[in-house]
């Protein structure tokens, strides 16, 4: 017992203090591990810290601003650079937009320190039971400290500087300095940063009118901008919205009743045609893209990113009005002419309907490929008959045209026996249009256009339509296509007779002329009227009125054309492409619209030649002007064209043309007696025009093909061009008041309802004008020319292919700084 006992009490005190040394030293470990984690954290933390980047470029925020082309009354047509940025106010941001993105992104924002520890568990709970990673857990500072400093790559250190930075940028800026960085900064796909470039970008209105259902589709996008941006992907951007919304929703931001009308809510997704990203009011295309090109011949690259203001001469009503009336003269025609059938064809399987998520990708994947065109709209048709047809634009919007009118214009595709090329039937990919009536099917119009207008006094451009759609290569026929001006020409041939003697009364001869192969030095040249009509003799007004071609041809042959040639330069018309031949009367020579309204500015502003000029003041980022337009006005003694007296006569019979001749539908319409214009339809039809004014206003209106080809027999200038010449007035011109011709310029007689020149008085002005006896081969081949191959059957088939472009940089006046 004794031994036993001893035993006992010898081998406990040595088993206790065994452990308890274990114990002691397991403590001494980690703690020394412990303070060896600490050491390398402060080293870390003392090395890294430093190094960590300086806030002054959020403090002192200039993000790359892109370069904005601008109205004369400040309305936005064009942005261009890398990044679209619209920077604003934290107060100025909706605040349905904040919470909209406080419940996506971070709903502890403003009770974390940068660092959202609930957030964490909650994603990674969150992770684990989905067995995914399906939440994040990076808050909005952290997203600030990305976008500002570090890259996105997922290494350690990265994260380990995301977090320190993290915790800087808490500790230097206040919450709301921080949100507001970041509602300015976020990527959000289509080169849209910020929430206010988006809201455009998608929505095409600023961010200030955003509705609920469109700032949760807006607050959806960060996470992955190229997959749930609505534009790239609608389906998968609607999800993200439902997610947002029923967030908003549980955090109490929205009552029950508020999320289902967000839910019922159709979104319109516009962006503004010629660019990824946009949602303009106006259509102005095409002069801020020719403004951009102006400025960077100027600027080159640095234009992008500099924060350039460039405000235009464009009046934004003009500019509209002129849109709408080039597309309805367009889609007029392309009404008339033949169906040509359906814009391509796409397998719909039976019943695809009912499987919304795959019919969705096919109508996604028919509307990458064949894009919407302004109000054009892309659809496939789901079912065709001779009395109604079904399409879908998306899986929920199914459009059915069955109004009688629109089917008679796709009759063709709708028959039993049509062809395979013209058929309508279900998978065809077909462009819709609602014209304010009901819906029709209408083809991808063919037909080109162009329209310019500018000020008379100054050459600022007022409004500028090159073509039916610019995403269509981007060609501005304005300032690019060199066409045929035929008759549109002439009362240039006629103010150049004037300085000759001849007067507004005298008598020319309208029978036909013909001229010889030998006298042409090619084939023969048998010019004709329109319609074939002819008359003995006319008066030069009358033959204006009427627009004789072979009146004109006898008033050229009668003053020459080299002087002819020699002339016309004074309204700025190209001398190498105004050939001194006698075709030049019908105007078989080339010019641009913009050249035509520089032209007929000279007679609008009574003889003074002003340059065309688009771009008005620039400012840089801060609002500070660098350039400022200084163009030359009407009146300058420099500028001065014609004789006043040539223009006074002008004016006065192209007041007639437009009231008693060709033009007369104009001043109808109109009820106007101030405008003067002429009509133009060159030979076959291949060009339609029309040029009016006012003494405030110059437009010129164009039709025709970019490959030149025949519009159509009965097809003419005042049928075709002329409407859009009126819709645009109807808006230029309203309140304007009328304005009479003013005095008889000094020189100047009236004599008898006659006008005469003071050195051209009765007696000594030309009283009538027939065909010589004898005929001189210089009047019809141009200066130079020595063999059959110069004459003018060649310069004819010459003038009959298409024109070279236009450099819009080398075009003088338009940026006249």
């Amino acid at each position: 017992m004794s031994s036993t006992d001893s035993s006992t009490h010898t081998t406990a005190p040595a088993s206790g203090s065994w452990l308890i040394r274990l114990i002691l030293k397991t403590a001494i470990f980690f703690t020394g591990l412990a303070a060896c984690g600490a050491l390398v954290v402060a080293l870390a933390l003392a090395l890294a810290w430093p190094n960590l980047p300086d806030l002054s470029a959020m403090t002192d925020y200039k993000p790359r601003v892109p370069l904005r082309i601008y109205t004369a009354d400040k309305v936005l047509i064009g942005e261009f650079g890398e990044e679209r940025r619209n920077v604003m106010r934290l107060d100025e941001i909706p605040d349905v937009m904040k919470s909209a993105i406080l419940a996506a992104e971070d709903d502890r924002f403003y009770q974390h320190s940068g660092v959202d520890l609930k957030g964490i568990g909650r994603a990674v709970l969150a992770n684990l039971a989905s067995g995914a990673k399906s939440q994040g857990a990076s808050t909005i500072t952290m997203q600030v400290a990305r976008n500002f400093y570090l890259s996105s790559e997922k290494t350690y250190t990265r994260k380990f500087y995301e977090l320190l930075l993290t915790f800087k940028i808490e500790s230097m800026l206040s919450k709301d300095q921080i949100l507001e960085l970041y509602m300015n900064q976020i990527f959000l796909g289509h080169r849209s940063y910020g929430f206010a470039a988006a809201s455009r970008a998608y929505f095409g209105k600023p961010l200030t009118e955003i509705t609920l259902a469109e700032a949760a589709m807006l607050a959806g996008i960060p996470r992955a901008p190229s997959r749930y941006n609505p534009i790239a992907n609608y389906n998968e951007a609607k999800r993200q919205q439902v997610v947002v919304l029923r967030r908003m929703l549980n955090l109490g931001y929205i009552t029950q009743d508020e999320h289902q009308a967000a839910l019922d809510q159709a979104i319109e997704i516009r962006t503004a045609e010629g660019m990824p990203a946009g949602g303009y009011a106006i259509h102005g295309e095409y002069a801020a893209e020719l403004a951009r090109q102006l400025l960077y011949g100027v600027y080159k690259d640095g234009i992008y990113s500099r924060g350039f203001n460039v405000y235009t001469t464009i009046d934004s009503k003009q500019q509209e009005a002129a849109y709408r009336s080039v597309r309805d003269a367009v889609l007029q025609y392309t009404r008339r002419a033949r169906y040509p059938g359906p814009e391509a064809r796409v397998n719909l399987p039976a019943n695809i309907e009912q499987d919304t998520e795959a019919f969705s990708d096919i109508l996604a994947k028919v509307q990458r490929e064949h894009p919407d065109a302004g109000d054009l709209l892309v659809g496939v048709v789901l079912s065709a008959s001779p009395t109604q047809i079904t399409v879908a634009r998306t899986a929920d919007n199914i459009i059915t045209v069955d109004n009688k009118r629109a089917l008679s214009i796709v009759a063709r595709g709708l028959t039993k026996n049509a062809n395979d090329k013209e058929r309508i039937d279900r998978g065809a990919v077909v462009y819709l249009f609602n014209n304010g009536d009901y819906w029709e099917v209408i083809n991808m119009p063919a037909v080109q256009a162009a329209f310019v207008s500018m000020r008379p006094q100054d050459g600022a451009i007022q409004a500028m339509v090159g073509g039916f759609h610019f995403s269509d290569g981007k060609f501005n026929r304005v300032t690019q296509a060199w066409r045929q001006p035929g008759s549109a020409f002439k009362p240039f041939i006629y103010a150049a007779s004037l300085e000759k003697g001849l007067t507004p009364e005298t008598l020319i001869s309208d029978q036909p002329f013909s001229l010889t192969s030998a006298q042409t030095g090619s084939k023969p040249w048998n010019p004709k009227n329109y319609g074939g009509r002819y008359e003995n003799m006319l008066t030069m007004r009358n033959g204006l009125y009427k627009s004789k071609n072979m009146v004109s041809i006898r008033i050229m042959q009668a003053v020459g054309p080299k002087y002819v040639q020699d002339y016309i330069v004074r309204f700025g018309f190209d001398r190498a492409r105004q050939p001194a031949v006698l075709p030049l009367a019908l105007g078989a020579g080339s010019v641009t619209p913009l050249q035509l309204a520089t032209a007929y500015s000279v007679f609008a502003n009574n003889g003074y030649r002003v340059q065309p000029y688009l771009i008005d003041h620039i400012t840089d980022g801060s609002g500070k002007v660098i350039m400022r337009a200084k163009p030359v006005v009407a009146g300058d003694s420099n500028a001065r064209a014609i004789d006043p007296r040539t223009a006074y006569v002008m004016n006065h019979m192209l007041r007639g043309v437009a009231t008693s001749g060709t033009g007369s539908r104009a001043s109808a319409t109109l009820k106007r007696n101030d405008i003067g214009g002429k009509t133009g339809t060159t030979n076959n039809s291949h060009d339609a025009w029309f040029a009016g004014y006012t003494p405030d206003i110059v437009g010129i209106a164009w039709l025709g093909f970019d490959q030149p080809r025949s519009l159509g027999a009965s097809e003419t200038g005042g049928g075709l061009a002329m409407p859009v010449w009126i819709d645009y007035m109807k808006t230029a011109l309203k309140d304007v008041p009328q304005k009479p011709l003013g005095p008889v310029p000094s020189g100047l007689k009236q004599i008898d309802g006659n006008f005469y020149f003071d050195e051209f008085p009765p007696g000594k002005a030309i009283l009538r004008v027939g065909l010589p006896s004898v005929l001189d081969d210089s009047l019809y081949i141009e200066e130079g020319a020595e063999d059959s191959e110069d004459g003018i059957g060649r310069l004819l088939e010459q003038l009959e292919r298409p024109g070279d472009a236009l450099d819009p940089l080398t075009t003088p006046g338009l940026i006249p700084f």
